[in-house]
Parts: C-alpha cells; structure tokens; sequence
C-alpha cells in the first residue's frame, strides 16, 4: 500500500495531541501510552495470540490518543471506587475498572487479523494484569510493619467470580472501548506491519546471513510499537530507523557517504529515519521509581482527571 494512503497524524495532531490541549505534560502521555501498549503485549502473550494481531492492536491504540484525549478515556483501569476488593494487610483497595481502550484495541485487532479472541479469555487476562498492577502499587507503599511488607512480595490471582456482575461490567466496557475506536479513527484501521518489509530490506543490503543483526532490528521493531512512530512516519522509514539502530549497535558497515546512502534506496529521509531512532532510544532512558508509579496510577480518566486538578488548575508549570 502506497506510504500516502496510510493514516497517519497530520501536523496539528502531532503538534498538540489532544491530551496535550488538556494539560497532560508530553513525557507523561508518552509514558501512559507505552504501559498502555506494554499491557496489551502482555495480555497477548498470556493469550498466545499471533504477533500479527497483538501489533496492529498497539498500533491502533497509538493513532486513537491522535483523535482523544486520555482524560475523556482511560488506557487502562481506574484504582478508585469498587467492583473488587483486594486486602494486603492494610486497609481495603477498591478498584473499578472504566472503558479499557487497550482491551477494545486488542479485541478489535484480532477481529481484523482473523484470529478472534473470546471475550471471558481477553477479560480474564485484563483482570489478571489488573490485580498484577494493584499489587505492585500496593506494594510500593511504605508499611509500618517488615512482615507485612515482607507478605506483599508474592502475587496471587483471586479469579473474578464465573456469574458475577464484574464479568458482564466489563464485557459491556470492552463493546464500548471497541466502538469508541472505531467511531475515533473514522473505521479507518487498515495498518501496514513492517515486518516483510524489514526481511526486503536486509536481503538488499546483504544481512540475512546475519542472525544477530536480523534479531536486533527485529527487536527494535517491536520496541517501537510502543512508541508513536507507527502513527507518525511510513513503514520504509521506520524500518530503516531499525536497521541503522542494529548497524550501529553491531558495528556493521553500510553505504553512508552521500549520494551513496542506504537508506535512499528505501525513500526514506535521514531526518525522518534519526527521529524515529530518537523515539526508540528514548524508550531506553532510566526513570525513577516515582515516575514507574505515577504511570500505574494514572490508567483511568478519573485519575487523569485528578490529577490535572491538583497540578494544572493549581498553577503547577507543565511541560509540553
């Protein structure tokens, strides 16, 4: 498919999405939209669904936060108000879970790969990396007593009762997050994957020979997800970005000196390719473990929307 035929952002999303226009600071939505694409990859691998599948859902979820903004949706689940109860030895906390936009993309996604998941199995897993995230929010809250302290390191699944409301609650969620995609992105969800277009490219430049090189840009690939670039540059750009990533990491010598430059041969613009490297790297960067916590408090708009109150609307400097 012709790279101008693709969805992509168009300029003024790009330069101020929609949670941006609401005060949510660039890095933080980065982050949120990773753990977003994080715990999608996760539930596709509990669910041993197709590669194929759980990268379209990720890329999907990338191009819906062009057209919304996260305090209207959440990526993931609010750990406010109750649905489920859990008790770590202090006092009770209670979650709800809202319109899980990562759920409906991996649902839809598999629709579209011809791989259908069933629903109980997608909500299970949810439910699952749900109790998961609680408990490490959980645990990284200070207790007054060691062995208490020392309790919360094992995690243990309390399965979601089999005729209970929180089933059909959230089977009602996944439909809605489904159909706010859908209606968001305009039905336009084609997305091009840029795997068989890696595989070209290295049997071009000679490096299918080399394993660790085919790995790597392999990985890079996938690590990308993660990012927006999906929703922001072409398939040959990207995958070129992959590929000078893994020479460089590798010490592989390719053609760079102008006018004979490899990735000329892709139309792929060097501007373009070294952004997309920034965003992958910038993955890679250390954050500290208050910054871990905010993401995992802030799956929800409610929580979103909070927090907006207390740093926004109270004067406090964001940057974008």
């Amino acid at each position: 498919m012709p790279a101008d035929l693709v969805p992509l952002a168009s300029p003024s999303q790009i330069e101020r999405t929609p949670s941006r226009e609401d005060g949510i600071p660039e890095d933080l939505e980065e982050d949120l939209r990773a753990f977003g694409c994080k715990l999608i990859h996760e539930a596709g691998i509990l669910l041993k669904q197709k590669q194929v599948a759980v990268a379209t859902a990720q890329i999907l979820f990338q191009r819906f936060w062009y057209a919304t903004s996260m305090k209207q949706f959440g990526i993931g689940v609010s750990l406010t108000t109750s649905m489920s109860c859990f008790n770590f030895g202090q006092e009770p906390i209670f979650i709800t879970r809202t319109q899980d936009i990562g759920m409906g993309a991996l649902y839809l996604a598999s629709k579209l790969e011809e791989c259908p998941l069933r629903m109980r199995d997608l909500i299970n897993i949810y439910d699952l990396l749900l109790q998961r995230t609680t408990h490490t929010l959980s645990s990284s809250t200070p207790s007054s007593s060691p062995s208490l302290a020392k309790g919360k390191d094992t995690f243990k699944y309390a399965p979601m009762s089999y005729f209970g409301n929180t089933f059909y609650d959230l089977k009602d969620a996944l439909v809605v997050a489904e159909m706010q995609i859908l209606k968001r992105l305009g039905f336009n969800v084609h997305v091009v994957l840029p795997y068989g277009t890696l595989i070209n490219y290295l049997r071009v430049l000679g490096l299918t020979s080399r394993k660790d090189a085919c790995a790597r840009a392999w990985g890079y690939l996938n690590d990308a997800l993660q990012t927006p670039v999906y929703a922001l540059y072409a398939v040959p750009t990207i995958v070129s970005a992959a590929i000078l990533l893994t020479s460089r990491q590798l010490d592989i010598s390719l053609p760079s000196s102008p006018p004979n430059c490899w990735w000329d041969l892709f139309d792929a613009p060097w501007e373009d390719v070294w952004s997309v490297c920034g965003c992958i790297m910038h993955l890679y960067r250390d954050r500290t473990g208050e910054d871990r916590m905010r993401v995992l408090r802030l799956v929800s708009k409610k929580d979103v929307r909070g927090w907006l109150e207390e740093n926004v609307n109270a004067g406090v400097g964001v940057r974008t």
